[in-house]
């Protein structure tokens, strides 16, 4: 039996169809572009939007360092039992992929931690500065919520603030001074 392979059009007798396939890139400088979009894309995400999408590979990693782990147990019962020699070099995929999985989940604590202090300063800005401010301009402006302060009115409502703090722990040590001469 002589089986002969289909031609599609355009393509010459014995050519390989070649598949296409446009997210392949054609040169190290498109690879090289890929790479930094989808790192700015990531950059972009908010805490919690990472720790979502870590979710995904802290499953499949947790997967497959149990499952590591069940065979590691199944060779060392083997072994106990006498029908395996204990000859064979350690396996240490357990402690990679064990290690791995710690990995992502320390990635997942230090964005939850970001997110928890991130909300705290929020809830302080809103606590000592009730007004919105507006960074993106200049000139005075007035939001749907009332007035809002621009960001050079905002730098300088801090640098009073940081003053106004640094008067009084200067006022503290000194009076702290006097009360133990």
């Amino acid at each position: 039996m002589n089986i002969q392979p289909i031609q599609q059009p355009g393509m010459q007798m014995g050519q390989m169809p070649q598949p296409n396939n446009p997210q392949m890139p054609q040169n190290p400088q498109q690879v090289q572009q890929q790479q930094q979009q989808q790192q700015q894309a990531q950059e972009k995400l908010d805490n919690i939007s990472k720790v979502k999408s870590l979710v995904g590979p802290l499953k499949e990693s947790l997967a497959i360092a149990m499952k590591s782990a069940a065979q590691t147990f199944h060779q060392n019962s083997l072994v106990d039992m006498g029908s395996l020699k204990g000859i064979e070099p350690a396996d240490h995929r357990f402690n990679k992929n064990f290690e791995e999985f710690f990995s992502i989940c320390d990635q997942i604590e230090l964005h939850l931690k970001t997110s928890i202090e991130c909300l705290s300063q929020h809830a302080s800005s809103v606590r000592y500065l009730p007004m919105p401010v507006v960074p993106t301009r200049v000139e005075p402006v007035s939001t749907q919520e009332g007035p809002a302060l621009t960001y050079p009115q905002f730098l300088m409502t801090v640098k009073a603030q940081v003053g106004f703090f640094r008067e009084v722990h200067d006022t503290l040590v000194t009076a702290a001074h006097v009360i133990s001469d």
